[in-house]
């Protein structure tokens, strides 16, 4: 999902989620620490609500949308226009870390682009020079930079995800220019992140699912070098119903089932509603299948058209979505969500919005 869309939803959604906030004030009862999904695994639900500080606030409102759901994952995005944003220059990075830190239970998740001007309609000849650059470590030295950051900040443990579609046609650090360098890429941005004493990351391979401009199983770089498959998934073709999203080859049913062969936990650091609309069967049967496959997180993506709460253009989703995760919290579902407390250093922070990168 285009990043520009990330910045230019953030900015659109404010006065939605201000709205929002104030209706969710009378569904505030004290929250319900939930931790383990039905077959005993721990499942962190999460949002993505905004890129910056604004993302952090917002999770208390959508916790009271959700009647106290407790919010355990955290989610955001590098910018990557520049070099330097990609070594973690933006200042929200230290709210994020403050949230993360206020809870031992909770997650960070980070994607991480592999290349600057990574949404500057990078031709294909070029963009297989910069994997080639990249395979041979000319970039190894940012990557360590950012590593040290979130070590600095107290946050050794984030899940890196790295790379995230780069299965498609629009990233620059898109990896059907060249997949075997690609490889070698991502293999050398692990070991250089992996060098800085003190961390203790988890890197998340996320393709987009479906065949798209290559398969993902082409751009595989090991399982020594990857900790959790994930795969960014929304109501869109190929796959006009929920059973061809899981059945199509490189869906679904074949990212669970390449995990489990890998001997690794899966995720999905994004997915929503998009080209089919307001689809509650869609809803209904994500939120199921999660369920059932228990990943290591899941994050809805929370904007038009994709979203839930923050979006009003889907409102018989966002039914299913506020029942399925109220029910399954008191029944000992999945569990995620920010507590009532996390105000007070939310003050302190003085959190505020970064401007909005051009990436």
């Amino acid at each position: 999902m285009s990043h520009r869309g990330r910045w230019l939803a953030g900015a659109c959604t404010s006065t939605v989620a201000a709205a929002l906030l104030l209706t969710g004030g009378a569904l505030s009862p004290p929250p319900r620490d939930v931790s383990r999904s039905g077959g005993g695994t721990e499942v962190a639900v999460g949002a993505y609500l905004h890129y910056g500080s604004p993302g952090v606030e917002r999770m208390q409102g959508l916790s009271r949308w959700l009647g106290g759901a407790d919010l355990r994952a955290g989610h955001t995005y590098l910018p990557g226009d520049t070099w330097e944003n990609i070594e973690g220059a933006p200042d929200s990075l230290r709210t994020w870390a403050r949230w993360r830190k206020a809870r031992a239970d909770r997650l960070f998740v980070l994607n991480v682009p592999m290349q600057e001007h990574n949404e500057g309609g990078v031709p294909e000849r070029r963009i297989a020079e910069l994997i080639r650059s990249g395979a041979q470590g000319e970039h190894d030295h940012h990557f360590r930079r950012l590593a040290e950051r979130l070590v600095d900040l107290g946050v050794p443990d984030t899940v890196i995800v790295l790379g995230w579609e780069m299965n498609g046609f629009n990233y620059t650090h898109r990896c059907k220019p060249d997949p075997e360098n690609w490889k070698r890429y991502w293999r050398r941005i692990v070991a250089a992140m992996r060098s800085v004493e003190g961390q203790d990351f988890r890197f998340d391979f996320a393709p987009n699912r479906g065949s798209d401009a290559i398969a993902w199983t082409r751009c595989y770089p090991g399982d020594d070098v990857v900790d959790v498959v994930g795969m960014d998934s929304y109501d869109q073709p190929p796959g006009h119903s929920f059973d061809e999203q899981v059945d199509q080859p490189y869906g679904l049913q074949q990212q669970v089932d390449f995990a489990k062969a890998h001997g690794k936990q899966i995720s999905y650091p994004e997915w929503g509603l998009f080209r089919n609309g307001d689809n509650p069967e869609y809803m209904r049967r994500m939120l199921a299948w999660i369920a059932d496959h228990e990943p290591l997180y899941h994050s809805i993506t929370d904007y038009c058209p994709h979203g839930v709460w923050q979006c009003g253009q889907n409102p018989r989703s966002a039914q299913v979505f506020r029942e399925f995760l109220s029910t399954e919290q008191g029944r000992g579902g999945p569990s995620g969500f920010g507590r009532e407390d996390d105000g007070e250093w939310e003050r302190e922070s003085g959190a505020r919005s970064p401007s909005r990168p051009r990436s």
